[in-house]
C-alpha cells in the first residue's frame, strides 16, 4: 500500500478552479518529484495534502496517507498529524523560522508538542536533530539565532524541524532554489540520506528538472493545476510524451542566440577593490577588521558581459555594492575613463544601474509602474519633459505595453516584475547593468524569456553587464568572461568556456562538478 495516495483531487478557491484531477502516489522510501512552473498548482498540492488552505476553498477527490483519509480528517486530528507524521520544508527559510529564538528552541518546541517530551529532554533530542543535519553543536551552536547563520545553515535547520518527531512524509517546496551550487548538492544529499536512513516518502516540489533527475523515483509535471505527465523519473524525462515537458527541457538548456559583440575598449576598471568590516571584541577590546574583498582586479569592456561566481559569503554582493558606491572601499575604480571616487556625479550614477534579484521586494507597493520605473529620475532630481513617452518606450523594450505603466506591482507575474525591474534600470540609459542573482527565482521558461530579452537589449543598446550569480547554466548562456571568488578572492578569470571547458582552480572545478546537469538524450 502507498504510504500517500492522492486520487482525482480537484481544488477551487472562492469559485476559482485551482487543480483539476490531481492523481499520484508515494511509497515509503521514495522521492517523487512534483514539477511545474509558477501558478502549476505544485504548492497548492501540498497544501491540499496538509489541508492548510484558506476558508473559502473547496477540495473534492481523495486523499488517503497510510490509509487515513485525509479529507475527511477534522482539524484537531491534522494538527495531530502535521509536525509528528507529515513534516513541511519550505522555500524561504528565514521566514520559516522565528528570528527571536534559538535554533535549538525552535527544533525543541516541535518535539514538545508532538512527543512530549520535557524541556531539557527535548533540547537535548534537538541537538541530536541538528547534528544529524550536520549542524553538531560544536560547529554550529544550538544557541545560535537564524540570522548568525548561512542560507544553507538556515535551510538544515528548517529540514530539522520538519524531520525532529520522525514523519513519514516529508514535503519540501523549493528547498534549494536560493542556494548555490555546492550548497545546493550538500542539502539534496542531505535529504536522499534521511529518506534511505528513516525510510521516508518525499515529495519535492521544484522547477529544476536537473535537480529532480538527480534525486526523484518518480515525477508529476503540473500544468495549469493539471497533470500533463507522469511516470518513473527515467521514463518520462527519455520519452517526453507532452509537448509541455519537451518545452520545459528545451527552455532548461536554452542559450540566447548570440547578437551582441564586446569591444575591446575598456568600460570599467577595477584595480585592488578591497573591502572591510571593523567589529569591537568585547565592551572593552580593540576592533577587529574582516576582509570582504581583498584585492579584486578586473575588467569589462564596453558592450562585454562577466559572470561573477561563488558561493554564499564568497564577497560576491559586497563587491556590487563597493562598483555601485553604496560600500566604502579601497582600491581604484574607473568607469569610461573617469575615476569614481567615495562621491559619485550624476553622469557616473546615471552609467551604472542596478537589478535585484527579488523584484517584488525593491518596488513599493503603493506606486504604479509609471511611478516605480520613473524613481531613478525622482532620486536625481532631473524628472524630463517627455518622462512618460520615455517610460512607455522603456517598457516596450522589455516587451511590455503602455498600458501596464498604470498597473500595481502585485498585478504582475515574477517574470513580468523582472522585465518592469529592468526597465526601470534602461530609464537613465547605462552603460553598464549590475544584474545580482536576477534570474535565479524564476522557471526555467520564464528565465529563458529573461535571458533572450537581456542578450537582445546588450544587442540593441551596446549595454555591459556584469552577472553575479550562482546558476552557472547562466553564465555560460549569457557572459564573454567568468570571474570565480571564494571568500572575497578572485581565484581564476577567464573566457567563460575556457574556464568551464578546463578549469585550472580545483575550487572552480568543484562548483562545476556540483551543478546538477540533466542527461543527453
Amino acid at each position: 500500500m502507498s504510504l500517500l495516495e492522492v486520487r482525482d483531487v480537484s481544488l477551487s478557491i472562492d469559485g476559482t478552479e485551482i487543480l483539476q484531477d490531481v492523481s499520484f502516489r508515494v511509497a515509503r522510501g521514495e522521492v517523487h518529484g512534483l514539477i511545474g512552473e509558477s501558478g502549476s498548482g505544485k504548492s497548492m498540492t501540498a497544501f491540499s495534502v496538509l489541508d492548510l488552505l484558506p476558508e473559502r476553498a473547496e477540495r473534492a477527490g481523495h486523499i488517503l496517507f497510510d490509509g487515513l483519509s485525509l479529507l475527511e480528517t477534522s482539524e484537531e486530528a491534522m494538527c495531530a498529524l502535521r509536525g509528528a507524521r507529515i513534516g513541511m520544508v519550505f522555500q524561504e527559510p528565514m521566514t520559516a523560522l522565528n528570528p527571536l529564538q534559538t535554533i535549538g528552541d525552535q527544533v525543541a518546541e516541535g518535539l514538545r508538542l508532538h512527543k512530549g517530551l520535557g524541556r531539557a529532554a527535548a533540547r537535548a533530542e534537538a541537538r541530536r536533530v541538528l547534528a544529524r543535519v550536520e549542524l553538531a553543536q560544536d560547529n554550529v551552536s544550538a544557541e545560535r539565532y537564524p540570522h548568525e547563520l548561512s542560507g544553507g545553515q538556515r535551510q538544515r535547520v528548517v529540514i530539522a524541524i520538519a524531520i525532529a518527531a520522525g514523519p513519514d512524509l516529508l514535503i519540501a517546496d523549493e528547498p534549494t532554489t536560493a542556494l548555490d551550487v555546492t550548497t545546493q548538492a550538500q542539502i539534496l544529499a542531505l535529504l536522499s540520506r534521511l529518506v534511505r536512513e528513516d525510510g521516508m516518502g518525499l515529495i519535492l516540489i521544484t522547477h529544476d528538472l536537473a535537480v529532480v533527475e538527480g534525486i526523484a523515483d518518480h515525477v508529476t509535471i503540473l500544468r495549469d493545476g493539471h497533470v500533463v505527465e507522469a511516470g518513473p523519473t527515467e521514463e518520462v524525462f527519455a520519452k517526453r510524451r507532452h509537448a509541455y515537458t519537451q518545452a520545459l527541457f528545451a527552455a532548461s538548456s536554452h542559450r540566447p542566440k548570440a547578437q551582441a559583440q564586446s569591444s575591446e575598449t575598456p568600460l570599467l576598471e577595477v584595480r585592488d577593490l578591497s573591502v572591510s568590516y571593523g567589529r569591537r571584541k568585547g565592551l572593552f577590546g580593540g576592533v577587529e577588521r574582516t576582509e570582504a574583498v581583498r584585492g579584486v582586479s578586473f575588467d569589462i569592456p564596453q558592450g562585454g558581459a562577466l559572470g561573477l561566481v561563488g558561493e554564499s559569503g564568497s564577497g560576491k554582493s559586497t563587491l556590487a555594492r563597493a562598483l555601485l558606491g553604496l560600500e566604502p572601499h579601497q582600491g581604484t575604480l574607473r568607469l569610461g575613463g573617469q575615476v569614481l571616487g567615495p562621491e559619485r556625479s550624476q553622469d557616473a550614477r546615471r552609467a551604472m544601474q542596478v537589478v535585484f534579484q527579488d523584484p517584488y521586494g525593491s518596488f513599493n507597493p503603493r506606486h504604479k509602474v509609471a511611478r516605480l520605473i520613473a524613481e531613478p529620475w525622482h532620486l536625481l532630481g532631473a524628472y524630463p519633459e517627455d518622462g512618460p513617452a520615455q517610460i512607455t518606450r522603456a517598457l516596450e523594450d522589455v516587451g511590455l505595453s503602455a498600458r501596464d505603466a498604470q498597473k500595481y506591482p502585485h498585478e504582475f507575474s515574477g517574470g513580468q516584475r523582472q522585465r518592469i525591474a529592468i526597465a526601470r534600470a534602461l530609464i537613465l540609459r547605462p552603460k553598464l547593468i549590475v544584474l545580482d542573482e536576477a534570474v535565479s527565482a524564476l522557471d526555467v521558461s520564464i528565465r529563458a524569456t529573461i535571458l533572450d530579452l537581456l542578450s537582445d537589449l546588450r544587442a540593441r543598446f551596446g549595454l555591459a553587464y556584469l552577472f553575479i550569480t550562482h546558476d552557472l547554466h547562466v553564465v555560460r548562456a549569457v557572459t564573454d568572461q567568468v570571474m570565480v571568488m571564494r571568500a572575497g578572492q578572485v581565484l581564476e578569470q577567464g573566457p567563460t568556456e575556457t574556464v568551464f571547458a578546463a578549469p585550472s582552480h580545483a575550487y572552480t572545478a568543484a562548483l562545476i562538478d556540483a551543478t546538477p546537469v540533466l542527461k543527453a538524450r
